[in-house]
């Protein structure tokens, strides 16, 4: 990985199905634990308007909440080819991923990770720590090494 020096910024794309909560926290998260040279996004496949409010709750009890966005957007806003890693909350977003851009089939990894949207109210703090390890062991990684 370059040191940012000659311009290369490494850049790394998020995706869930609504942009709501999971790539969102995500984004801001390593945004906060990321080296700089670190470009970080986020989309949705379906993406639904706003972030959860849960998730600025979480965030801001991690000092990460100003790197939460405040609307979701989709993955077709995207130039899913200039990302160097993909990161998907389950494999259902790697084959949306996969019908827009063939050739982004070795950038993507698969975290999987449920929508807390679907689970009862305590489920989004599991959610939440899940994420948070995933993303603290990439910050790491991408310190030490090329991805």
């Amino acid at each position: 990985m370059s040191d940012g020096v000659d311009g290369f910024r490494l850049k790394v794309l998020f995706v869930c199905s609504g942009n709501a909560y999971r790539s969102p926290v995500a984004e801001a998260l390593l945004k906060k634990y990321a080296p700089p040279e670190v470009e970080v996004d986020s989309a949705g496949t379906l993406p639904i308007a706003l972030v959860a409010e849960s998730a600025r709750r979480f965030l801001s009890r991690e000092n990460a909440v100003e790197g939460l966005k405040e609307c979701s957007e989709g993955i077709w806003e995207k130039p899913l080819n200039e990302y160097d890693i993909i990161v998907v909350m389950e494999v259902g977003h790697k084959y949306a991923i996969m019908s827009r851009c063939p050739e982004c089939a070795e950038k993507i990894e698969v975290w999987d990770i449920q929508d807390p949207y679907f689970m009862s109210a305590g489920f989004e703090e599991e959610v939440f720590q899940q994420i948070k390890t995933k993303v603290i062991e990439l910050a790491e990684r991408l310190k030490t090494s090329n991805p």
